[in-house]
């Protein structure tokens, strides 16, 4: 399995700052798209990346960012909207909303890494790749997500 490429979308956040969020959909994953895309809308939202009332991008413009259908956006944005993550204001558009949910108990999020970093260890092992090597490959892989989000 290929890991997916970032797709980088710009947005500005309630206070006119340009900003971008980084997203990662691997088509060959058992997980729908609509899936990976709302999970990773929530996470954003749950660790501050995604400010409360800051509007998220146009159904049209994320569907065409991440080449998928603006039917499947509208989807993930509803799902957003029933979690209370989200609300629609018209034509005005989707917004963070003021208080957001948690996207995952803390319990699940645990869960989720420990699941993440036993794929990542195998995967590395399976490489002939040691513990420091593998843990100095994701510190850089952080290092290079935290740059892409500040440019």
């Amino acid at each position: 399995m290929t890991p997916a490429h970032p797709v980088i979308v710009p947005f500005r956040d309630p206070r006119g700052r340009d900003r971008r969020m980084t997203f990662r959909l691997d088509e060959s994953s058992h997980i729908p798209p609509y899936e990976q895309l709302r999970a990773q809308l929530a996470v954003m939202v749950a660790v501050g990346h995604l400010d409360p009332g800051t509007r998220l991008p146009t159904v049209r413009d994320l569907a065409e960012a991440l080449g998928l259908a603006p039917g499947t956006v509208a989807r993930v944005y509803r799902e957003l909207e029933h979690d209370g993550i989200a609300e629609g204001r018209g034509r005005r558009g989707t917004f963070v909303v003021d208080e957001p949910p948690d996207s995952e108990p803390l319990a699940e999020r645990r869960r989720r890494l420990v699941e993440a970093a036993t794929t990542f260890a195998f995967a590395a092992r399976q490489l002939g790749i040691g513990p420091d090597a593998a843990c100095e490959a994701a510190r850089a892989a952080f290092g290079e997500l935290e740059a892409s989000e500040r440019t």
